[in-house]
């Protein structure tokens, strides 16, 4: 069962990162703690909407673009945990650019990898003091998403062994990259009990997967906390779509 005391969410104004929030909320046993972040909290009407309906959400300013940013969210977080670790960081904000290999830029290559890869690595390691607290709250339980751990939103795209089309060159490269991240992760915090995933959502009818997408935000959510209730050290450092399979680096 899922059943986090505590989970960070980046990009929850919208899509994907909303209806977490959502779904979080519905669980058997909700998180304590839910914390909601996004770029401009003042415009993220729907989010704050949701936040009114339960005293667990803490809507929290957070640019993924920007890691200076990162302490002072860290500082907010820590306050109200009021002494608790975290126990589940989803590194869910993310954008996109679709340039091929004619129209691939070195400003849009540095901006995806520094949203889609370095942003949720250097949040990872602000936040990791308090995943590390949450792991040694409960120790002798095997790994889990309830215990610790770090969840990666990736894409398919990502994957090497999946590339039959070729393109899109700054936002394969950046989730190859952020999927590194996970593996890397999974290797260096399992001495701490933490694990690292990386989960893709399908292709989802969100501002960035567009009106033609197959599936909606509300069905990608509810399958991707199915899988992260079954999270474990089998699954550690694997990449996974929203049913569970097995996605190939």
């Amino acid at each position: 069962m899922l059943s986090p005391r505590s989970v960070l969410i980046t990009g929850a104004n919208r899509g994907i990162g909303l209806e977490l929030v959502r779904q979080f909320l519905q669980l058997e046993t909700p998180p304590r703690h839910v914390f909601a972040t996004c770029r401009c909290p003042d415009k993220a009407e729907d989010l704050h909407t949701l936040a009114k309906s339960s005293s667990a959400v803490s809507v929290l300013k957070l640019d993924v673009s920007v890691p200076a940013s990162f302490p002072r969210a860290r500082e907010e977080v820590e306050v109200i945990l009021q002494g608790s670790g975290l126990n589940l960081l989803i590194n869910n904000a993310g954008t996109i650019d679709r340039a091929d290999l004619s129209s691939v830029t070195v400003e849009s290559m540095q901006s995806l990898y520094l949203t889609n890869t370095i942003g949720p690595l250097f949040l990872a390691k602000e936040l990791l003091p308090l995943i590390q607290k949450a792991a040694k709250a409960s120790p002798g339980q095997p790994m889990s998403c309830s215990k610790a751990a770090i969840v990666n939103m990736t894409s398919k795209v990502g994957s090497m062994a999946d590339n039959r089309s070729g393109g899109r060159y700054p936002y394969r490269i950046s989730k190859a990259g952020l999927n590194m991240v996970t593996k890397n992760l999974s290797v260096d915090l399992m001495s701490d009990d933490i694990l690292s995933t990386s989960l893709h959502p399908g292709y989802v009818k969100t501002d960035m997967g567009g009106p033609s997408a197959l599936i909606t935000a509300e069905q990608s959510v509810q399958g991707m906390l199915t899988v992260m209730a079954g999270l474990n050290t089998e699954t550690n450092g694997l990449m996974l779509d929203y049913a569970g399979k097995i996605i190939p680096w």
